[in-house]
């Protein structure tokens, strides 16, 4: 039930092994929820995080939930966190230290019991050295540390994922089996492959 920092390249399946440590969790019956750090601007991103009541803000007609109620006794997968703003990093210090936030606008104090579970390609120890990653949510998010190799270092485990997007291929067309023959396999397997396992 640890918090889990998983560091990798781009499509090297992060969110994959968020699902895993979630699915085999004592968590694994209650939500799992990812946060798409850094698609969303930061007051957006506070109003999906802890909700807002009505009033809160302009159009907002109604109060709202927000992701961290919604995940409570879950877990909540933060999707590259290295984008998230200082603003926002301040209010997510206090909700992983305390379990408990505001609603934007509100003043009843909500408690949670939530797993965080995040994910980056950044290097947060350099942003942390920049000024642009605070220093004590850090060390709050790195519990547990994950590493995913890139694809390029990992090649072994290929033939695999060849032979689960063959059969997902068959399934989904109706058509194969398929399989790759030796000279693919070593034809794969000397690939860069940039794009890792996405």
């Amino acid at each position: 039930d640890l918090t889990v920092l998983v560091r990798g390249e781009s499509g090297t399946g992060k969110e994959l092994v968020a699902k895993a440590l979630h699915s085999s969790s004592p968590r694994a019956e209650k939500p799992f929820i990812v946060v798409n750090s850094g698609s969303l601007p930061h007051e957006l991103l506070e109003s999906n995080l802890f909700g807002h009541v009505k009033g809160a803000f302009t159009g907002a007609f109604y109060s709202k939930k927000g992701l961290f109620e919604l995940a409570d006794k879950g877990t909540l997968f933060f999707d590259e966190i290295g984008n998230v703003s200082m603003e926002t990093q301040a209010k997510l210090l206090r909700v992983i230290q305390e379990r408990e936030f505001m609603r934007l606008g509100g003043t009843d104090i909500v408690k949670v019991d939530v797993r965080i579970l995040a994910a980056t390609h950044r290097d947060l120890d350099e942003r942390v050295r920049a000024g642009s990653f605070r220093e004590d949510l850090y060390y709050r998010l790195n519990v547990f540390p994950l590493h995913l190799p890139p694809l390029r270092e990992r090649t072994d485990d290929l033939p695999r994922l060849v032979a689960t997007i063959l059969a997902g291929l068959a399934r989904r067309t109706g058509r194969g089996p398929w399989t790759v023959g030796q000279a693919a396999q070593h034809a794969l397997a000397a690939q860069d492959w940039p794009g890792n396992v996405r």
